[in-house]
């Protein structure tokens, strides 16, 4: 099995990137996207990815959800930009909240990655609670303290989840 942990490291590390996610809500419950990031580590986040040049955030978006999740989204209102710094990756994220318009929610690719080392290991809808049952460690720290779906509509501001937060 290859390394996927030096194949990320490799493809998106060392470098900032600008990404886009979506937060989609159904039936009280986030769409989250586990990714697998090496030996044993994963990560859950919502869809999302790097921008692409000549795009803008909404087409990036769009783009992205299709690769992931196979829905077609419409792009809603803007919620906030965080900034993930972990090296060797460094991004700044910008959060949207997003509408399903079609599709049925399948397990994308990252076409990024070669079809035997793909990243992406689940996609679901998750309740509050079991959002907060996946340990600290593997998600996004956006979703540390996330109490309840009110919560993500009132983030506003810049975190860089260093107790830093510029409103």
């Amino acid at each position: 099995m290859q390394n996927i942990e030096k194949d990320i490291h490799e493809k998106f590390g060392g470098r900032l990137r600008t990404r886009v996610n979506g937060i989609l809500i159904e039936e009280d419950k986030i769409l989250m996207v586990k990714h697998r990031m090496g030996e044993n580590k994963s990560f859950w986040n919502v869809p999302g990815g790097g921008m692409d040049y000549n795009s803008n955030a909404a087409e990036n978006l769009q783009r992205e959800y299709l690769e992931e999740t196979g829905l077609e989204i419409e792009v809603m209102d803007f919620l906030t930009v965080t900034e993930f710094l972990q090296p060797p990756l460094h991004a700044i994220e910008l959060f949207f909240e997003v509408k399903r318009k079609s599709g049925n929610l399948i397990k994308g690719i990252d076409p990024e990655m070669p079809p035997d080392r793909q990243v992406i290991e689940a996609v679901e809808f998750m309740s509050i609670n079991a959002i907060k049952a996946i340990k600290n460690s593997e998600k996004h720290q956006l979703f540390w303290n996330l109490n309840s779906l009110k919560d993500i509509r009132i983030w506003k501001g810049y975190f860089n989840f260093e107790n830093k937060c510029i409103k």
